[in-house]
């Protein structure tokens, strides 16, 4: 069974939708700091915006996270240190 939740964040990441999710102490948000595409910010607005505020937390649980250890400069430099 394919989550919906995953599914919406899914599709507007593929339209080029540039939001970061903020999670913090299990609490779920996200930010734009660079502007979405025009078709990406109609499809955040028409099918994300819209929900729950609940569901729209869980929308924001898939997409990239300001908490990804992949992007830290710390973890890149652990790791060439450990090659």
């Amino acid at each position: 069974m394919k989550n919906a939740s995953k599914a919406l964040a899914e599709e507007y990441l593929r339209l080029g939708g540039r939001r970061i999710a903020v999670i913090d102490d299990n609490l779920a948000s996200s930010r734009d700091w660079c502007g979405d595409p025009p078709e990406a910010a109609r499809f955040w607005a028409e099918h994300i915006a819209s929900l729950s505020d609940r569901d729209r937390r869980d929308v924001e649980t898939f997409l990239p996270s300001i908490n990804d250890e992949k992007d830290e400069p710390a973890s890149k430099s652990a790791k060439s240190s450990v090659d």
